[in-house]
């Protein structure tokens, strides 16, 4: 636990990622979009959780977050995480519900249906798909409805 000015309460906990995206506001040109990742929760019993996150994300929002592309745990060796399918989705929600800030979710996203049911439902602006596109880098296309698969001439040979 830090004891510094980084560490204690809330505010002290959020004033790295404060600090991070004032700067990066200021350098970077007018108009670019200012895309975080946070870790919505730790997973552990009295750790870092998503109402905290969200109270803290919600403090930051005028200062010119555009989108947060919200993930958990992975740092903490006690971290319980319950993963299966989607098991990152509602903390995504969460944080957009709680904050009104456009969110990215991730977290075994790996069908069609899960993507469509994340977007319609408004649990999420956006969802990544990290670990199934280093698996197989063509899922997309593979997955896109025959008509809407724009392939460019050149390319048609290695179809």
């Amino acid at each position: 636990t830090r004891t510094d000015g980084y560490g204690g309460d809330l505010a002290g906990r959020g004033r790295l990622l404060e600090r991070v995206v004032r700067e990066v506001r200021a350098v970077i040109p007018e108009g670019m979009p200012l895309l975080i990742r946070v870790s919505a929760t730790d997973w552990v019993d009295g750790g870092w959780d998503v109402d905290e996150c969200a109270k803290l994300l919600g403090g930051l929002k005028g200062q010119g977050i555009d989108f947060v592309d919200v993930s958990s745990g992975g740092l903490d060796p006690r971290a319980r995480m319950p993963a299966g399918p989607g098991y990152q989705v509602a903390l995504a929600g969460r944080i957009r519900n709680g904050t009104g800030l456009p969110v990215g979710a991730v977290g075994l996203i790996t069908t069609v249906e899960q993507i469509e049911q994340i977007l319609l439902n408004g649990s999420a602006d956006a969802v990544s798909l990290g670990r199934l596109l280093l698996r197989d880098p063509y899922w997309p296309s593979r997955n896109l409805p025959a008509n809407a698969r724009r392939i460019p001439r050149q390319y048609l040979r290695a179809y």
